[in-house]
């Protein structure tokens, strides 16, 4: 009998990446720009959503409040390059109908597979324990809760996930849209009250070398490694399959690839807006007082504070930050579920229920932070050097999945003639992966040393 149900909870998976969607979205067979731009628009939101998630904003407004507008420019580099490693994400998975957890265990071998599923998994908790915090502070902010509950709470989110998931793929897709205008707005609005410089936040979108001073750096880094997420590139490889089209024609492929690209990018530049906008908010309304917003409910009491805020404070900003903070944990706990169905059914060809793998990913996620918040007594900041932690763990975790997704584009027997890599992209890709590489070590240098 317990043989019986443990077949039913755990099958094998040697199929399609993310089977239930995989080819169900259909696009019109028309040559019209914007009928195909709106049948292939979508994924590009779930993948934007984990470039503007809570283990961004405390880097973002504190680089404003800090340095002013200086570090737009790192924003905007980031950006471009999360731009890059996308195409190559969603071009992988069009080309050669395999998400790139597929590829890997395909191309490296059964151990090797199990050991960069353990390291993605990993990530994926990291992520998660951001969207925890996040959540949990939201909940405590906007209506009390204690942090403790808070994070017992966000374990309940499986609920909603389960309700999703009988909507269909694409009303998950517009959710998610809605959710990130939502944020989008709400930072928009707080910007415009502010009176941000204009011409000081056009300057600040071209690098300086002040940037390389030490504690610029140290915040750049800071950015760069809480903006580019590994599991966004599982992700984008899986999602980009979710429409349907015939993929034996090359014209078809290179059809579903470009406007895959161009949802990609509209998205993305939503999600560097937002970002650009955490900081300039940062800059206008608490350059000067930097040090004393390290924590989300300091940046929560200080839009009300009319002693660091200025004329504009009030409770309705305060109010619509913490709405913007939960809005944001749930895009990204959608996006880690299904993140979490790629690697598992890519490296180790194990599926499991939906609900089942989000309860296994949000328990074993909120232990740490559980752990963290009794042994600290609910103490924020405690919570808050928690997710820098997994922000960290996150650069750790990234070159593990760009050499491999660079490696497998640039590859004429795996891509074909036509869609490999052209010698820029892939000069640029790996040019890109290196610098990553060694600012991601630097930062994890500077963050060992600093909690040390």
């Amino acid at each position: 009998m317990e043989n019986e149900q443990t077949k039913k909870l755990v099958s094998y998976a040697n199929g399609p990446s993310l089977e239930e969607i995989n080819g169900t979205v259909s696009v019109p067979q028309t040559g019209n720009f914007w009928k195909n731009l709106v049948a292939f628009s979508g994924p590009g939101a779930l993948v934007a959503v984990g470039y503007m998630d809570p283990g961004n904003w405390i880097t973002s407004i504190g680089g404003g409040a800090k340095y002013g507008y200086l570090l737009l420019s790192v924003i905007l580099i980031s950006s471009l390059i999360a731009m890059l490693l996308q195409y190559m994400s969603a071009k992988l998975g069009i080309v050669t109908h395999m998400d790139l957890a597929q590829a890997t265990r395909k191309y490296t071998g059964k151990k090797l597979g199990i050991a960069l599923w353990i390291v993605a998994e990993l990530a994926i908790m990291a992520t998660d324990i951001a969207e925890v915090i996040g959540g949990a502070i939201a909940l405590n902010l906007l209506f009390g809760i204690p942090l403790l509950i808070g994070v017992i709470l966000t374990i309940f989110d499986v609920l909603l996930l389960l309700v999703l998931t009988r909507l269909g793929f694409r009303k998950i897709e517009a959710i998610v849209m809605t959710l990130i205008l939502v944020i989008l707005v709400v930072f928009l609005y707080e910007v415009m009250i502010a009176q941000p410089s204009i011409p000081d936040v056009f300057k600040g979108l071209i690098p300086q070398k002040q940037v390389l001073h030490p504690g610029e750096l140290t915040m750049a880094l800071g950015i760069v490694g809480a903006t580019v997420m590994p599991h966004n590139l599982y992700l984008g490889s899986s999602i980009s399959q979710s429409r349907k089209y015939d993929r034996t024609d090359d014209e078809n492929i290179a059809k579903a690839l470009r406007f895959s690209t161009w949802d990609s990018n509209i998205q993305l530049s939503a999600a560097f807006f937002v970002n650009c906008l955490l900081l300039i908010l940062g800059s206008a309304m608490f350059f000067g007082h930097g040090d004393e917003l390290g924590t989300f409910s300091a940046l929560y009491n200080a839009l009300q504070d009319s002693t660091i805020a200025g004329a504009v404070a009030s409770p309705l900003l305060s109010t619509l930050f913490a709405v913007a903070l939960l809005a944001s944990g749930q895009n990204s706990t959608i996006t880690g579920t299904l993140t979490g169905q790629v690697v598992m059914e890519g490296f180790i060809n194990m599926k499991i229920p939906t609900w089942a793998r989000r309860i296994i990913t949000r328990g074993l996620s909120v232990i740490p932070v559980l752990l963290c918040t009794i042994y600290f007594g609910a103490n924020e900041q405690a919570l808050d050097n928690l997710l820098i932690y997994s922000q960290v763990f996150l650069s750790l975790a990234l070159p593990i999945s760009m050499i491999p997704l660079v490696y497998f584009t640039s590859s004429e027997k795996i891509m074909g003639k036509r869609f490999k890599n052209t010698k820029l992209v892939a000069g640029l890709s790996w040019g890109c992966t290196i610098v990553l590489t060694l600012l991601n070590i630097e930062l994890i240098i500077e963050t060992v040393t600093q909690f040390l």
